[in-house]
């Protein structure tokens, strides 16, 4: 087990045909590990830094979308907190997309079927791209394209949730998926997952080639980071 440098092995979930009940249940068991392990509060925490307020009307697009389930956990915050917000959900995998929009039927969540490196169209301008646990499955090179590409997009910046690569986060997760789940595919994706993720250096040097400099990077319970990236470079940052 080597955490040096990132890793660049492929996870199960990166076929974009994978489908059943596989499939299935691995969403499921992601929505826990958001729940319990700390990914839903970092995009509410990094929603606020952004500035996202009942101040205006939102337009937010979470890319690799999955099951939808982060989409929901922002729509139940912003109506918590009274602020007006449209939900995209952006993955290229069909089967995928079938899943999220038959369990947030009436939610008034629009989902998109496209590669976030090609050319996509939405309703409105987005003002904010998000993305939980999906940075990871790019190279360092196709981050900075696709970062570029989002903040290129956006009205305000860029939201990304993201595993912190550490021997603690490594062996936890092998050790709870070994005994607790379910699914084939989280055993073997969930310690690559730690692997493939981030050093606060990776960040910093991939930010450098994209062209960022107005972010800001914290950390977050559990092995989570919490990226804000503000289209504007002169924003003040909170």
């Amino acid at each position: 087990m080597g955490l040096q440098q990132r890793s660049y092995q492929k996870e199960i979930m990166d076929d974009p045909s994978v489908s059943g009940e596989v499939l299935i249940q691995t969403l499921k068991e992601l929505k826990t590990v958001n729940r319990y392990l700390g990914g839903n509060l970092v995009t509410r925490h990094g929603l606020e830094r952004l500035g996202i307020d009942e101040s205006r009307s939102w337009h937010v697009a979470d890319v690799g979308c999955g099951a939808g389930d982060m989409m929901e956990t922002m729509r139940l915050w912003a109506e918590k907190e009274n602020i007006p917000v449209n939900l995209y959900g952006i993955d290229m995998n069909e089967n995928i997309l079938e899943y999220a929009a038959a369990e947030h039927d009436k939610k008034g969540f629009q989902f998109i079927h496209a590669n976030i490196f090609d050319d996509f169209h939405t309703a409105s301008p987005i003002d904010v791209f998000t993305a939980t646990l999906f940075t990871h499955h790019f190279t360092d090179e196709e981050l900075v394209l696709m970062i570029k590409s989002l903040k290129k997009k956006c009205t305000t910046g860029i939201l990304i949730n993201d595993l912190h690569r550490h021997p603690i986060a490594y062996y936890s997760i092998s050790w709870i998926t070994r005994f607790f789940s379910k699914s084939s595919m989280v055993k073997n994706d969930a310690p690559l997952s730690v692997k493939r993720s981030f050093k606060a250096g990776d960040w910093h040097r991939i930010l450098k080639h994209a062209g960022c400099n107005n972010y800001r990077l914290s950390w977050h319970w559990a092995f989570r980071w919490c990226l804000t990236i503000w289209k504007n470079e002169d924003a003040v940052t909170q």
